[in-house]
């Protein structure tokens, strides 16, 4: 008896070689935005160890919908946080577009560099 059997592998005749039974774990491909595709490269170039056990693991795909999805939320909230502080207001986008704007892509310009350092680069 192999070490495979032992913990449960069967195996197949094909002519007169016995191959192991895989089963290949199907992952559900789920949408990852541009927050997973960044934790993705971070961990493929900076923790390669972490990287393929979840690719082997059959789960990377579901991590990085996770990831992505906390990052978008971590970033609407920081932008209409930020918004808030600064009184940046609809009543503003109606008075000075132009300075609305301004401000708007400043905050949402500071808004992605905090989720970058808090969700991309942190394991």
């Amino acid at each position: 008896m192999t070490i495979y059997e032992k913990q449960g592998g069967t195996y197949r005749k094909v002519g007169d070689y016995r191959l192991p039974n895989l089963k290949l774990n199907t992952e559900q491909n789920a949408q990852i935005g541009v927050w997973g595709m960044r934790h993705k490269r971070y961990l493929k170039q900076r923790h390669k160890v972490i990287y393929y056990n979840l690719l082997t693991a059959g789960i990377l795909n579901s991590y990085l919908a996770e990831i992505d999805q906390r990052a978008k939320l971590l970033f609407d909230e920081t932008v209409k946080s930020l918004a808030k502080k600064e009184n940046v207001t609809e009543k503003l986008k109606e008075t000075d577009m132009m300075l609305w704007v301004q401000k708007m892509n400043n905050i949402r310009n500071r808004a992605a560099e905090f989720v970058n350092g808090e969700v991309i680069y942190h394991i």
